[in-house]
């Protein structure tokens, strides 16, 4: 085998019938200096954004494409002017690219020749917060297992270089340029598909739109002696867990709300198990990961998986099969909820809840002005397989759970007259 030479890495194949995949960002140039497992180039498919790392040390001759371009799998990617042994290459020419999510696939990880114990230990994810923070991790000292760098490494190792060019280095006195008018932005990446998704729902999806005021103020009183009784290292209850818990007892009575509609083979297909997409804002845009199996688990183990996959969708850590699969959606704004919304249905699924925020507002019980806490529901229905009187059947008896939260966990929750 030669020990150097040039190398034409080609868009490997992701896996799951991906026939190309887009190009969100380069991490190197013509002329950079790589390493083998270093990230070098950012791509997304219809199933997740990935980071391709380096099958070879050496030099970047050459890059095919600039960030929106698509690339067939198979296409020449990157040319490298390669160094070491030809034990990479063939590795990479073999089968599927070495992509990962939050670090190397255990397969092509496998494949990889055991690697110098002085090369820096990162994952990609902890490269990319490094380059973003112009750091080399050659100088960051890790705290991890075998001395690997950890992302809180990078974020302490950025705030002391900062500090410390703060005081060597005066601010010049240059006068700044005055703002642009305007700026353009390419639509590519996770905020080009999300485009395309929201424009096919909104264009094949007949929306139904339902909003009904439910008084939470025994929620909150619930929510809030939870909190109190049950201390845990993580932040407390929310909402949303309560929510959820309550929406797997109301579609026992309403299946055609947990569905999802298969366009191709003309048929709806009904979930016994709801399988919960939660809509996560995060620095990409927004991702729905799914709690699997949602009626199977506890309030606790709601709130902890819901608080673990968002957290994970927000560092670009899911799993593809984290971002699939769900039955039904919930979103909600939190604070920013407002009065109402109209959320748009994420296909293929034929509903989707929507939580606005929770206020205490004057209203009248028994002839009487009382301050009750009083929060929104926005749903959105496809009105081809839901009928109006069901969706808003469906959304009346999460009302009564909600209003009346012991009821959430009776063994048979559902309120008299749900069919």
């Amino acid at each position: 085998m030669s020990h150097s030479g040039q190398y034409t890495f080609k868009m490997p194949d992701l896996g799951e019938g991906t026939v190309e995949a887009e190009i969100v960002r380069w991490y190197v140039k013509p002329g950079d200096s790589v390493v083998e497992d270093q990230a070098i180039v950012e791509v997304m498919t219809d199933k997740a954004t990935v980071e391709v790392p380096a099958p070879v040390t050496g030099r970047v001759l050459s890059v095919s494409g600039t960030p929106g371009d698509k690339v067939a799998v198979g296409s020449p990617l990157i040319v490298f002017e390669s160094q070491g042994s030809g034990g990479p290459l063939l590795a990479a020419e073999a089968g599927p690219a070495a992509a990962t999510l939050a670090g190397p696939a255990p397969a092509a990880a496998a494949a990889k020749p055991i690697v110098a114990a002085s090369r820096v230990m990162a994952s990609p994810a902890t490269r990319r917060r490094a380059r973003e923070a112009g750091l080399e991790l050659a100088t960051v000292v890790g705290s991890g297992p075998r001395g690997r760098i950890l992302q809180s490494d990078v974020v302490a190792a950025s705030t002391r270089a900062g500090m410390t060019a703060a005081v060597s280095a005066p601010a010049p006195a240059v006068a700044k340029p005055p703002p642009a008018a305007t700026t353009e932005i390419k639509v590519i990446g996770l905020r080009r598909l999300i485009a395309e998704r929201m424009s096919e729902s909104k264009r094949t999806i007949p929306h139904f739109a339902y909003v009904e005021e439910v008084d939470v103020t025994e929620l909150e009183s619930l929510r809030r002696h939870l909190n109190e009784t049950h201390k845990t290292d993580g932040p407390g209850l929310t909402y949303l867990p309560l929510v959820l818990l309550a929406l797997t007892r109301a579609l026992i009575a309403y299946p055609q709300c947990n569905a999802r509609y298969d366009a191709e083979r003309g048929v709806l297909v009904r979930h016994a198990a709801v399988h919960a997409g939660i809509a996560t804002q995060t620095p990409e845009g927004l991702k729905v990961p799914v709690v699997r199996d949602a009626q199977r688990l506890s309030l606790w183990d709601l709130a902890a998986e819901i608080r673990q996959l968002s957290e994970r969708a927000r560092q670009s850590r899911s799993s593809r099969e984290e971002l699939s699969g769900s039955t039904i959606t919930i979103t909600s704004l939190g604070k920013l909820g407002g009065i109402a919304s109209t959320p748009v249905i994420n296909m293929p699924e034929v509903a989707i809840i929507g939580l606005n925020k929770a206020v205490e507002r004057p209203v009248v019980q028994a002839g009487s002005i009382v301050v009750r806490r009083i929060m929104n529901l926005s749903s959105s229905f496809d009105h081809r397989f839901v009928d109006g009187y069901d969706a808003a059947a469906m959304i009346q008896t999460l009302k009564e759970l909600l209003e009346h939260p012991a009821t959430i966990f009776m063994p048979d929750p559902l309120p008299r007259g749900a069919s």
